[in-house]
């Protein structure tokens, strides 16, 4: 496939002018949807300002190249324009965009048109390129520029290929790697950059891209070794276990695209830090990220190797108690444990998902200081579980510090490594060896030990405050009361507030009043909410979740069933603002209803599948319903359309 396989005539104008960014926008939208290659032409342009939003495409040098991955696409496109006044793109070097190219992909398996897509690029990051396609006068002169250049570029690929092949290419004095989060043009740019560059100043670089397309031109072992260092140029996570000992320097890939010559010049100064060879690193580029998007990928690092744990033992934790609704529904205390099939379910699935704020914490301190932080994370969260402090050691009594000291201890073992690193950084070359194995565990667990066992208090007081709020606020209202549970089973979703509400609906039941049974209920209904409003949303609202949303999206209606509230935190930490005031206005409905039903739950969880011991079971399943559509309902209003 071509490039001008794409890019047909009637996606092409001449000699364009645009007011201002949104409206050479609108121009290039109206082009593409000319070629016929987009389905829904609002929703195609919502996916094109959703990326914007996030930045601007306008990358300098009087290129734009603004792009789209989703379904409202049919057939891969490319629209173009030239505009011999520009127009304010918001480029990084502030000046006006005056060649813009627009892309449509599908979300599709089928990627030949990204590789497409990526050689045009890489043209883009030639001048004499550019410079000719403002100069054509007709729609068929730009097409048969493009097609010229594409043609000495292809057969430039191919020689490189051969001399590669060949062992021809006698090393490289740096290596790069290239990245972006979709993959589609600024990862192909900046290595495109980075190896014009390089030529320039009369050194030989080679950038291995990881793209949509998968990872292409791979550095390999021996031209690791041989290299002076390393270039990651990247906005998404990368594995730098191969590069042990050398050289690393890591920063955005718009950096890659617009300051070549300087990140190369890091390397040849010796400006970047060596990366420790006996502690290999899987970490993402930091430099020129936001604080707000640097917090989120250490947060949902947590997150997604906590979730496993959480899915597998809180599933069969619910196994437990639906054994026990059949078989011994009058067990009181023991209820989930009555009988051994239940008790071993319980018990498997306990263990596995008392994992939960270990693997969080640790997983979180390993996304901000690399490997040495995953034993201080691991730590951190399990006493943050345990709940340990200076008065436990005399008198035996732990304070949990629960799902907030998790994160907290998360937070505070990477950045605590970080600056450890830094400090012994100072010390002899002759102790190398033994900081990875000895000092950063060490002195890393130790700190964090002190950490926690000062602030679990303070964690546990918040917890203590909560319950105490609802304790004030008796029975007398339980329609009230039970919204007010059931919303805080969604405020942070296994956190202080879940947590509070939780564990004064277990205190009222083990008062063994009706009342008590009543908020029970009412809070196990407003934990099932969350994961529900999720499920619903990404099964029936599919152009607002990605393909990967929609997929995970599924195992919810179990975990929601089960009353796993756990299974929403990924979404809720992707997009609080929506996810978050969505189920907490759901469970909120859905536990008024079922205190105003007299819906009683004896069992302190099991979820759904305890139904059958429930009183007035019909209106709890209708409780449950209502609060989740409404939910869903909110959330996926509120939500934009999916952009790739």
């Amino acid at each position: 496939m071509r490039i001008t396989d794409l890019l047909k005539p009637e996606g092409i104008k001449i000699g364009g002018s645009a007011t201002d960014k949104m409206d050479a926008i609108n121009q290039m939208v109206d082009l593409m949807a000319k070629e016929g290659n987009v389905a829904d032409k609002a929703k195609y342009k919502a996916a094109v300002l959703a990326r914007e939003q996030e930045s601007t495409t306008g990358i300098g040098d009087g290129i734009a190249i603004p792009h789209a991955k989703t379904d409202a696409v049919k057939a891969p496109g490319l629209a173009a324009m030239t505009l011999p006044n520009g127009v304010d793109y918001e480029a990084p070097d502030g000046e006006p965009s005056d060649i813009i190219f627009l892309i449509a992909a599908p979300n599709t398996k089928e990627n030949v048109h990204l590789e497409v897509l990526s050689r045009l690029s890489m043209l883009l990051m030639d001048d004499d390129f550019t410079d000719a396609l403002r100069k054509a006068k007709t729609v068929d002169e730009f097409r048969s520029i493009v097609d010229k250049a594409e043609s000495e570029k292809l057969a430039e690929e191919t020689a490189k290929e051969a001399a590669a092949a060949s062992g021809a290419s006698g090393g490289y004095d740096i290596l790069a790697i290239t990245a972006c989060p979709t993959g589609i043009a600024h990862t192909y740019m900046a290595a495109e950059a980075l190896e014009k560059k390089a030529a320039e100043m009369g050194l030989k670089l080679k950038a291995e891209t990881q793209g949509s397309v998968g990872a292409k031109n791979i550095l390999t072992a021996e031209e690791i070794a041989n290299a002076k260092g390393i270039i990651i140029a990247a906005d998404k996570t990368i594995d730098l276990a191969r590069f042990g000992g050398k050289q690393v320097y890591q920063t955005s890939v718009s950096a890659g695209i617009n300051k070549p010559e300087e990140l190369i010049n890091k390397i040849l100064n010796n400006e970047a830090p060596i990366l420790d060879g006996s502690a290999p690193k899987a970490s993402a580029a930091s430099e020129g990220g936001s604080v707000g998007s640097n917090f989120y990928k250490y947060l949902m690092n947590g997150v997604s190797h906590m979730l496993p744990f959480v899915v597998g033992g809180g599933i069969l934790i619910a196994i437990a108690f639906l054994i026990d609704g059949f078989l011994a529904p009058n067990a009181g205390a023991d209820f989930g444990s009555a009988t051994p099939v239940a008790k071993f379910f319980k018990q498997v699935g306990g263990d596995a998902f008392g994992f939960m704020l270990p693997i969080l914490a640790g997983y979180i301190a390993m996304a901000i200081a690399d490997r040495p932080g995953l034993a201080v994370g691991f730590v951190g969260g399990t006493l943050a579980n345990a709940g340990y402090s200076w008065g436990w050691l005399t008198s035996g009594n732990a304070v949990g510090g629960g799902f907030l000291g998790a994160l907290f201890a998360g937070f505070v073992a990477g950045f605590f490594v970080k600056w450890l690193e830094g400090v012994c950084e100072k010390l002899p070359d002759s102790l190398e060896g033994i900081k990875p194995v000895l000092l950063y565990p060490l002195i890393g667990i130790l700190g964090i030990g002190v950490i926690m066992f000062t602030v679990n208090p303070i964690f546990a007081w918040i917890n203590t405050a909560m319950t105490n709020v609802l304790n004030g606020m008796g029975t007398s209202n339980l329609v009230l009361l039970g919204a007010i549970v059931g919303g805080m089973m969604s405020i942070d979703m296994g956190g202080p507030f879940n947590k509070a509400a939780y564990v004064f609906g277990t205190a009222m039941l083990a008062e063994g009043t009706d009342a008590g049974k009543v908020i029970m209920a009412s809070v196990m209904v407003g934990g099932m909410v969350p994961p529900l409003v999720i499920a619903l949303s990404t099964t029936i609202f599919k152009n607002k979740w990605s393909e990967a949303d929609r997929k995970a999206g599924l195992v919810n209606y179990i975990m929601g069933l089960s009353f796993i509230s756990e299974g929403a935190i990924p979404y809720a930490a992707a997009d609080p603002g929506r996810v978050i005031p969505s189920c907490i206005i759901g469970s909120a409905i859905a536990g008024a209803i079922s205190a105003a039903f007299g819906c009683a739950s004896p069992a302190p969880h099991g979820g759904f599948w305890v139904i059958a011991i429930i009183k007035n079971p019909a209106m709890y399943a209708v409780a449950l319903l209502v609060g989740s559509v409404i939910g869903c309902l909110i959330l996926s209003f509120l939500k934009k359309p999916y952009e790739g």
